[in-house]
């Protein structure tokens, strides 16, 4: 809850305004697990609130663990459905991926989540819950909204959940440790970008709007070229940063009429490329070209004044891409069933 709303249920229940300030305390910086243990609350005020809420905190029903050191989590929410989160250590920074749906309906071609189809929204609890739950949540430095789902298909809970992230009130995370990815939900971005201050991670993927649409349905409801247009109005020049993932498809989308049309697609904007190696999932036609490649490409956008890198593949051994570890959680379930 924001605190607007746990001054609402404060009220409900005939508790002072204050109490509210008492229980996102409890809440967000304390890392309360119990209700009653809110002890600065009446006794009276403690067990009204158990008898009608609950914290909301579900811990990860199963962890893969990768030889890097990646931990991908799996989740179940509070509607039975069940996420994926990635907890990925890199020396003194460990940043978690969280999921803001239970699958997409983006149906990007290159990804495992979008076969499933979106099967529900998770509420801002279920977002949160899975850093407020993650055993080396004390480690974390940084968070992605990168998981499953479409961050701005969901804007309500996921702003909702930002709030909370770097409220004074709530966590008090600064919001340049925080980056929500879209792919490009026009209305969602806008609304994001007034009304937070954290990072965005545009999906890009390829240039060319035709080429585009083929491995990206969204760019057909919004083009990429209208999510640039949108970025120019913001000021990126500070703190805040943009920045564009491009997944490397071998063949198609890494030619040098790629590299020409992005420069010119991003000419003027400060932002970066990160080029992704695809993770190859079961019965996809794509591959990620080798690293020569790889490097090739990035050093010719380099040449075009774009700040460019190479993410580093990290949990490939355990499945680490989106939609992997809960799709065979689904199907095992309808096994059983």
């Amino acid at each position: 809850m924001s605190l607007g709303q746990l001054r609402e249920a404060a009220a409900g229940l005939g508790l002072p305004r204050y109490a509210a300030g008492q229980m996102a305390s409890w809440l967000y910086r304390r890392g309360c697990t119990d209700i009653t243990a809110m002890t600065d609350l009446s006794k009276a005020a403690r067990e009204a609130l158990a008898s009608s809420y609950r914290l909301g905190l579900e811990a990860p029903r199963s962890v893969a663990v990768s030889r890097d050191g990646t931990k991908k989590y799996l989740y179940r929410t509070a509607d039975g459905h069940y996420v994926e989160s990635a907890y990925i250590p890199d020396g003194d920074r460990a940043t978690l991926c969280v999921s803001s749906q239970a699958g997409c309906r983006m149906g990007c071609r290159f990804c495992m989540t979008g076969r499933q189809g979106l099967r529900g929204q998770l509420t801002s609890g279920d977002i949160l819950n899975q850093m407020a739950s993650l055993p080396e949540r004390g480690r974390l430095t940084n968070m992605v909204y990168m998981g499953m789902g479409e961050p701005l298909d969901n804007p309500d809970q996921v702003l909702r959940s930002l709030e909370i992230l770097t409220a004074e009130w709530g966590y008090g995370w600064s919001p340049t440790r925080i980056t929500v990815s879209t792919a490009g939900v026009v209305p969602g971005l806008r609304r994001l970008l007034d009304e937070s201050r954290v990072h965005v991670a545009v999906s890009l993927h390829n240039p060319f709007p035709e080429q585009r649409a083929e491995i990206m349905p969204v760019e057909r409801a919004f083009s990429v070229r209208d999510v640039v247009s949108l970025l120019r109005r913001y000021d990126f020049g500070g703190q805040r940063r943009v920045s564009f993932e491009y997944i490397v498809l071998a063949g198609m989308n890494d030619s040098p009429a790629h590299v020409k049309e992005l420069a010119r697609l991003l000419d003027g904007l400060k932002c970066r490329i990160n080029l992704i190696r695809f993770h190859k999932i079961p019965g996809s036609p794509y591959f990620s070209p080798d690293d020569r490649r790889m490097e090739a490409f990035r050093n010719a956008l380099s040449r075009k004044g774009i700040v460019t890198t190479v993410r580093a593949s990290r949990g490939e051994d355990i499945q680490a891409a989106c939609g992997l570890l809960s799709t065979k959680q689904m199907e095992e379930a309808g096994d059983e069933a």
